[in-house]
């Protein structure tokens, strides 16, 4: 009798991920239905957000177009790319990255576009020359309470503006590198092995993420009195959503599917199955964060009143003043 060291597997399950047209080829009507439906969510979450770029584009103001546009394409480029990696399950690497590589460019988005809410640098830091800011936040320094706050300075802002931007530069170079690394064979996200590419730049990346998304969140904390009157806190939710959902979560299935704890199914192999059971669970999640977000950013785009001039506490930042 076989025991489980040495049953006999499927020979596609040790194989690479099947064709589109095999698949195809293979669906049931259960599949036929789940493809279509899923197909027409991320249909949907494009015109969606095409629709919001026009609105965008007549209806905010031309310093601020750019910004919104960026981030709330988030969710529907991670849906559409994740749509063509459900489809094309050879191509869901590339698919990822790519996604990966907008959604860094959002993180620095999402920072310029609460200073562009409240007039841009130079009102920031005349909002600014008053308070100072706390830098013992997540992800990065949550429970270094210790830290002293900082002063807002042209310099601090230059610094936490650098601090999410590197993320957004070598994220792109890191992709490319394992895109030229996966031509020759050296990237395989199956080898976890110390030796194999994948365990030496997948980490690095993951630190680069944690530095960017640090600025963003000590600006949040910063800013989220000031700009609760434009659903700041909503909006910030929804970019942490699309971050668990596109990042974390795909990365603790892709790692169960690897490690055996998701099963095959011809014809795909575990692996192949986690990757497309990831697809299909981020088009659906990234369909309703884009309904979310599309009613959280149409809205009309009055400019703050003067903080001297509004002592309401919902406008004052989320700071400690210069003497305490």
């Amino acid at each position: 009798m076989n025991n489980g060291s040495n049953r006999t597997l499927d020979p596609s399950c040790r194989e690479k991920p099947p064709l589109a047209i095999d698949i195809i080829l293979n669906l049931d009507i259960f599949g036929i239905s789940l493809y279509s439906i899923l197909t027409f969510m991320a249909a949907v979450s494009m015109l969606v957000f095409l629709e919001e770029c026009v609105y965008i584009y007549r209806k905010v103001p031309a310093h601020k177009k750019s910004v919104i546009i960026w981030v709330n394409g988030a969710a529907p480029v991670i849906a559409t790319m994740s749509c063509l990696g459900m489809w094309i399950p050879r191509a869901t690497m590339f698919t990822d990255m790519t996604s990966a590589c907008y959604f860094a460019v959002v993180v620095f988005k999402f920072l310029i576009l609460m200073l562009e809410e409240v007039g841009g640098d130079q009102a920031f830091l005349k909002r600014g020359r008053k308070h100072k800011l706390k830098i013992s936040t997540g992800p990065c320094c949550c429970c270094c309470l210790c830290l002293p706050y900082v002063a807002i300075t042209r310099r601090t802002l230059f610094l936490l503006k650098l601090g999410s931007f590197q993320f957004a530069v070598l994220k792109l170079v890191f992709t490319i590198l394992s895109v030229v690394l996966y031509t020759n064979g050296n990237f395989d996200l199956s080898d976890l092995s110390i030796t194999g590419a994948v365990m030496w730049i997948n980490p690095f990346v993951g630190i680069l993420t944690i530095i960017a998304l640090w600025p963003v969140a000590i600006m949040f904390i910063h800013l989220r009195n000031t700009l609760r009157k434009i659903k700041i806190i909503p909006k910030y939710a929804m970019y942490q959503l699309v971050l668990i959902l596109s990042q974390l979560q795909s990365a603790i299935i892709n790692i169960l599917a690897l490690n055996g704890t998701i099963a095959c199914s011809p014809p795909f192999s575990a692996a192949a199955r986690g990757y497309m059971m990831s697809q299909q669970l981020l088009i659906l999640e990234m369909f309703i964060i884009t309904l979310v977000t599309r009613l959280l950013y149409r809205r009309k785009y009055d400019p703050l009143p003067a903080e001297e001039n509004d002592d309401h506490e919902n406008t004052k930042m989320a700071a400690m003043l210069e003497s305490a």
